[in-house]
Order: C-alpha cells, then structure tokens, then sequence
C-alpha cells in the first residue's frame, strides 16, 4: 500500500484511530483525523495529534470532509453504518480499518484469536506459549498495542498474536491470519450489530481470506462457532472439554490430548488439573492455546510449562481477596451474558453476584437457571438496572445498589464465610466508568480497602 502524498481521512479519536494516524503521517500521507465528540472532552488528544501534523475536526463529521480523500480508517468504535460512511463509500473511496491498514505492512506470522468471551486470556496465554517455545512474538490488537504500532515490533521469522473483536473485524479486506482460532459466538454487541446473524458474520470473517495453506482452530462444543467450518478453506482444527475428535485437543480422562492429524496418534500434553486458571471455560481457552500453539511449532512440554505457570489476567475472574471466609472476584470483563454465565459456572453455590452497566440489547433471563442454583442475592448497579431488575423479577433476591461502590458495601454486609462476592455485569462499563479496566480497578480499590480495615 503506497501512502506517500496520499490524503487519509481516519475516523475516531480512540486509541487505535490515534496509532493509525501517527503511522499514516510517518509514511508520508496527509492525514485528518474526524471525531464526532466535542472539542471539550478530546483536548488532549487534538493537542497530539496537531503536534504530530495532523489536521483535526471534531463536533460532528462533515461530508466534504470524508469526500475529499483517497482513503478512509475507521476506529473499531465507529459504527460502518455512520451515514457519512455510507455516503462516502458511495462515491467510491475505500474504507477500511486499522487491523487491515496494519495487515499491509505487518511482517512475519499472524495468529488471531476471536470469540464473544474468552479472547483476551486465550491470546495473552498464546503470547506466552510461544515465548516460552522460543519463538519470537508479541501480543496485541484488542488488547494492548494496537497493530500499526507492533509493525516495527517484529521480524519475518516472528509471530503477532491479536485478539479481534467483531468492530476490527467488520473492516477489514485482504487480512488472513495463518492461524485463526474462533473460541465461541454467543450474542453480544446488539446494540451495534442489530442482530446475532449480523454479529456471528462479522466474527466469521477472520477466516474468508485463510487458504488450504493456513489453520483454522474451532470449538466443536459451540454450534454457531461449528458452522464457520462451512465457510473457510483453511485446514480446520478442534477444541473439546467433553469428548475426543478427529484433529486437534481434546480432554480424555483426567488429561488434555492433541491429536495431529485424523487417523494419527494422539500425544499428551498436561493435566487438566495442572491449569491455574478457575472455570470450565477456562478449560476450553486452555485446550484452543494448546492447539494453535502445537500449529505453530511449539512442543507439547514446552506448552505444558506456559500453562502452569500463567496467571490469571486482570478483570477475567481475578481472585482479589479473602475477608472474614468471603472471597471476592473481579471479573469486570465478562461485559456480556454468556461471559456471566462461564463465571457463574466456576462457582458451586452461595455467590453475590454484582450485576449491571450498559445495556448491550442483552437478555438477561438466560441467566435464570445459574441464579436459581448458584446466586444467594443480585445487586444492581448503573442503566441497565431496571431492566435486569424487571427480567429477573422472581427469580432470585435482588438489591438495587446503583453504584458499584454500595453494591460491593451491601454484598459485603449480607455475606457470611464460605460466599463469594462476584463482580460479572454481563454489561459494558461506559455508563458510569471509562471502561470495563476502570471498573475492574474500582472494584479491586474497594476490596482492598475493606481488607485494611
């Protein structure tokens, strides 16, 4: 892709749309950046971006704007049916997103992970995996660096491990990762999407550029995520808890498995009680690592030490403290149902579970069958609340605490030893916090406090 001159519109101010227009300056392109948020909330921003070389618009997006460039970058958080998007892409100019953008320059291997839950410990676990096998790799994407800044980061012998949402997803046009791994589709992002077909398109087309020559890794347990088989040409690998299958890791017995080939010899590769992470689900994320990483070369000893030496990631049901016999989990990242759900499974009973946020277009009775057996009280916080308290009228006791700091006061106040008090919203954060990290760290903070008392 040659940049030099040409005039490069990126949409969004976030931290992707940022990283894309420092590279596109620094490769010679004339480059504005166009957010519709007020001036008053993106000062700091402007004032880098100016610095940078950068023209800035902010309050709005004008039509002429994105008329007049030869290309357009889109921010994962810019919905595509923006209508100056649509009338852009009328008229002819191309859209596309950073991870594309990216993908023209990115040298060595790509392994990309997607799935409604589970991402960003599949792929943080991977990064380390292939390190440990010595491999040279680095780990980004919807985690940590965006792509454009991992360019220079690695060499042609080298692997970057990206975790994708659906928003990368949806924007992009030549990428193919030689390892995809699909860990699940359940419903999320309706807000955005419209509906579960849209959303399931979007996370399917990490795979519509792979080729007989590259590896796609699925969950034979998770019935939307087994028909993305029908729309690939790449070699197809699986992933079961449950039972053995013809080509890829598998749980048998009390050990995990890896079978190379169907019809070949499976070989051992750990324990299943060796895995440090808690939850069934984590079982499944352990057994997709285990597969991409045997595709990548590295050997089943080497994957076996990773693994047990891995810790849990921050806000992915993060064991914070004991206090008074009461545990206390952060899993401020499960920002959908499902993710709620695999939480909820973790635990055997007598749990006070933290609900609520934004609203993502969410069901929340699918969550009635794990409250009636599991959930002692729910507590209610942020916009969502009334909703949540209206669908789980009747199913389990619940407390409408509106901010998370009176939620985890009165879940404190209500436990006795042997429950856990569990933050897992199954909602996004953006209503009362800057993100679901923030939220994570809040709940941390007030834990912690609790604790020195």
């Amino acid at each position: 892709m040659e940049l030099k001159g040409k005039r490069v519109l990126v949409v969004g101010m976030g931290k992707s749309g940022l990283a894309a227009a420092r590279f596109l300056h620094g490769r010679g392109a004339v480059v504005t950046i166009s957010d519709s948020r007020p001036a008053t909330v993106l000062s700091a921003e402007i004032e880098a971006m100016l610095e940078a070389g950068v023209a800035v618009e902010t309050g709005g997006h004008g039509l002429l704007t994105f008329r007049r460039q030869d290309l357009l970058v889109v921010s994962p958080g810019v919905p595509v049916d923006t209508p100056e998007l649509q009338q852009t892409q009328a008229f002819g100019v191309p859209i596309i997103g950073e991870v594309e953008l990216a993908s023209q320059f990115l040298r060595g291997k790509v392994l990309g992970i997607t799935g409604s839950n589970g991402k960003t410990t599949t792929t943080t676990l991977l990064g380390e995996i292939l390190k440990h096998g010595g491999l040279a790799a680095q780990v980004g994407g919807n985690i940590g660096l965006p792509v454009v800044e991992m360019i220079d980061g690695i060499t042609d012998d080298g692997w970057s491990v990206l975790e994708l949402s659906s928003f990368q997803l949806e924007t992009i046009d030549t990428f193919a990762p030689k390892i995809a791994v699909v860990l699940n589709i359940t419903p999320d992002h309706l807000d955005r999407h419209g509906t579960f077909e849209n959303y399931a398109a979007a996370k399917t087309r990490i795979t519509e550029n792979q080729t007989a020559d590259d590896f796609l890794v699925l969950n034979a347990e998770d019935k939307p995520t087994q028909m993305v088989a029908a729309k690939t040409r790449a070699q197809i690998y699986w992933f079961s808890p449950r039972r053995p299958i013809k080509q890829g890791a598998f749980v048998h017995g009390e050990s995990i498995l890896f079978l190379p080939c169907e019809g070949g010899k499976a070989e051992p590769v750990m324990p299943v009680s060796e895995i440090p992470l808690v939850g069934v689900h984590n079982v499944e994320n352990v057994l997709a690592a285990v597969c991409a990483a045997r595709l990548a070369g590295v050997s089943a000893e080497k994957i076996r030490e990773a693994v047990r030496a891995f810790k849990a990631v921050d806000h992915r049901l993060q064991f914070v403290a004991e206090i008074n016999g009461v545990k206390y989990y952060n899993d401020s990242k499960a920002t959908n149902v499902d993710a709620t759900a695999k939480a909820l499974a973790a635990f055997d009973g007598n749990v006070r579970l933290i609900l609520g946020g934004k609203d993502k277009g969410s069901d929340y009775t699918l969550l009635a069958d794990l409250l009636k057996s599991r959930v002692a009280c729910v507590y209610t916080i942020g916009a969502a609340a009334e909703k949540i308290e209206s669908q789980l009228n009747g199913m389990v006791p619940i407390q409408s605490a509106k901010t998370l700091d009176a939620a985890v006061q009165r879940a404190s106040a209500d436990a006795s030893a042997g429950d856990v008090v569990l933050l897992a919203p199954a909602c996004a954060s953006f209503d009362q916090f800057t993100s679901y990290e923030h939220r994570g760290r809040t709940f941390v903070a007030l834990v912690r406090a609790m604790e020195a008392k």
